[in-house]
């Protein structure tokens, strides 16, 4: 080791590191027990990447197989955690035990402090090492590249600073990490063979790496390292399953469901799924990437490969083919038969069991669907052969469903006489829908519609050709087809008028520079106006979110539609009859505006409406 190796470093933590660390020693958590399971986690991911790194060089593995070896010292007030896996450089530890270099870590922090919440929240920001501080005073991490001539140790006692050093080679391990814990006074229990023992069938019993106890004369195998996902459905318990997706998916829920079975034919492969209940933190990452491991032959390849499409991202687990080379590239799974096959198969199982979980437990598959639907309903969107299948899963709120969700199912069973779409309105929110007054002549007549709030939705619900032969069709797009379906309350029916259609002539041309049309509406009930889009145009929601994206205020004019029975509109027409036009052009900017406020929106020139409303306020009051 050359002279500018031999001194000590000392370096500072990142300024979030150092208040992680603060919080991880000063707060107090209702489970400390966690800290060794991300440790073991660690050891068993650093043995994973060089059995990976192994297949193309064999000589950097060697013999004599994987293993996370666990040793304690009552007396020193020590534990060891220790692996033989693909070690860590001088960099890579600093880097590493360092910095935090996982989005989401401000958000953790905040949560962490401000709730209390680090149970939960630990191993899902990539700060799982950082928790053995909750235990141990002093931390000391000694570790060797695979391959590598040097050793480096990397100490600290998570008061900001951190010191890393050279290790003789003769006191480093041949490959891998040896991470020496200097327990606290409170935490000495963590030091007795019992308690490892304990937490290590707890949380880390199948982690595909033997654990074993090094007890000085003798070393006791606490985990076999055997997977869980090759064994029987019928020899695997709950627990098991349990235990084995908090380590997969680095989550402390139960999973909704668990998917474990054996594929054979053309291809064969493992797989073990989970479903969370809740969600995890990066479920609306801009990546979009799932967390699925692939594993050839129990050997991990990479959580990387685009197995299951991304509206199913929130599913964690293990897939293990048994007809994949070793030593394919991650190039090379991009665009693999196989996977396609199996990415194939196993995302049409796990529809599948979602829509049983539909119908055998409501309740749960609620807390799914409230967890993961607007996931979920990425897929209508993005893969329109699998339509058919979603469409048994997605739920929907409705205009009568309360607190419930509804399925398609459930609204053609309900439809009514003469009925013949099913009807949607697009929405920023569920409030802002149910106030809108598209919704009005729909209401009066029992028809159910579909609140759709989620930014899928708005292209998804174009692109459907339908259910069950019924087509999709807009609360706020064309002429509503209402004419067949009877209101609840026939008498509150009112024809328009003559007089009306001399309104409408009159506001065609007063309005001719702001709409597309004036006409008469089946679809209001109590509200004197609304505005809805063109036969053939966007959806008034889907254009305003086109509008946006592009910068602009509107892509088209909309349709003004007037509500024949309200009085506000039964006063115009009078006028318009009587010949009073300059009184129905001066009202016409303000019947637009009153629609576009009625639709969530501010009138075009909010100046000049005020200054209108003002006016007329003046000869009320006169």
């Amino acid at each position: 080791m050359s002279e500018t190796m031999t001194q000590t470093e000392r370096h500072s933590f990142e300024a979030e590191v150092s208040r992680l660390l603060h919080l991880m020693v000063h707060s107090v958590y209702s489970n400390k027990d966690i800290f060794l399971r991300e440790l073991i986690s660690n050891a068993a991911d650093a043995c994973e990447k060089l059995r990976y790194l192994a297949i193309a060089e064999p000589q950097l593995a060697g013999e004599g197989g994987f293993a996370i070896t666990l040793s304690a010292d009552k007396e020193k007030k020590t534990l060891v955690v220790a692996d033989n896996g693909i070690g860590m450089s001088h960099d890579e530890l600093k880097d590493n035990l360092g910095t935090i270099a996982r989005s989401g870590t401000r958000a953790f922090l905040e949560n962490l402090a401000d709730k209390g919440e680090g149970q939960a929240l630990i191993g899902q920001f990539g700060v799982g090492f950082y928790s053995a501080f909750m235990v141990a005073d002093r931390v000391r991490v000694v570790s060797r590249r695979a391959g590598s001539d040097e050793a480096w140790a990397w100490e600290s006692g998570g008061a900001g600073t951190f010191d890393l050093t050279p290790v003789d080679l003769a006191e480093a391990p041949a490959r891998g990490t040896i991470v020496e814990l200097h327990l606290n006074d409170s935490s000495l229990a963590y030091a007795e063979e019992h308690t490892l023992e304990r937490i290590v069938h707890e949380y880390s019993a199948h982690v595909p790496v033997p654990i074993r106890l090094d007890k000085g004369e003798e070393t006791r195998e606490l985990a076999d390292g055997s997977a869980l996902w090759v064994k029987p459905k019928s020899a695997v318990t709950a627990d098991e399953y349990k235990e084995f997706y908090h380590h997969v998916a680095m989550a402390w829920d139960e999973p909704a469901l668990t998917l474990h079975y054996r594929a054979e034919g053309r291809q064969e492969y493992n797989v073990l799924l989970f479903v969370p209940r809740e969600k995890p933190f990066d479920l609306f990452d801009p990546s979009r990437k799932g967390r699925v491991k692939l594993y050839v032959r129990r050997v991990f390849i990479t959580d990387e490969a685009e197995i299951l499409p991304a509206w199913l991202r929130f599913v964690r687990g293990v897939i293990d083919s048994e007809d994949l080379p070793l030593n394919m590239s991650r190039e090379m799974l991009q665009k693999n038969p196989v996977i396609e096959t199996i990415a194939k198969g196993v995302t049409g199982r796990v529809l599948g069991e979602l829509s049983k979980l539909a119908e055998t437990d409501a309740e749960l598959f609620q807390k799914v669907w409230s967890s993961f639907g607007a996931v979920i309903k990425e897929g209508l969107y993005e893969a329109p052969e699998r339509r058919d299948e979603l469409f048994k899963v997605v739920r929907f709120k409705t205009t009568t469903s309360g607190d419930g969700w509804r399925s398609l199912a459930d609204v053609v069973k309900d439809f009514k006489e003469n009925q013949t779409a099913i009807y949607y309105a697009l929405g920023e929110d569920e409030k802002q829908v149910l106030a809108s007054p598209h919704l009005e002549g729909y209401a009066a007549r029992g028809l159910e519609v579909l609140i759709l709030t989620d930014p899928v939705d708005a292209f998804w619900v174009r692109t459907a050709l339908g259910f069950e032969g019924k087509p999709f069709k807009s609360v706020t797009q064309g002429e509503a087809d209402l004419d067949g379906v009877k209101p609840l309350d026939e008498d509150k029916a009112d024809e328009p008028g003559a007089e009306v259609a001399g309104l409408v002539a009159t506001l065609k041309e007063a309005l001719k520079d702001d709409v597309a049309d004036v006409r008469t509406s089946v679809r209001l009930a109590t509200s004197p106006v609304c505005l809805v889009a063109s036969d053939f145009g966007l959806d008034r929601m889907t254009e305003k979110l086109v509008a946006r994206q592009e910068g602009k205020s509107a892509l088209g004019k909309p349709v003004l539609e007037l509500n024949a029975g309200h009085s506000l509109i039964k006063a115009l027409a009078a006028k318009a009859a009587a010949g009073d036009t300059a009184a129905v052009t001066a009202a016409a900017p303000l019947l637009v505006g009153q629609a576009r406020i009625l639709d969530g929106e501010a009138p075009s020139d909010p100046a000049a409406f005020a200054a209108s409303v003002a006016t007329l306020l003046e000869k009320s009051l006169a």
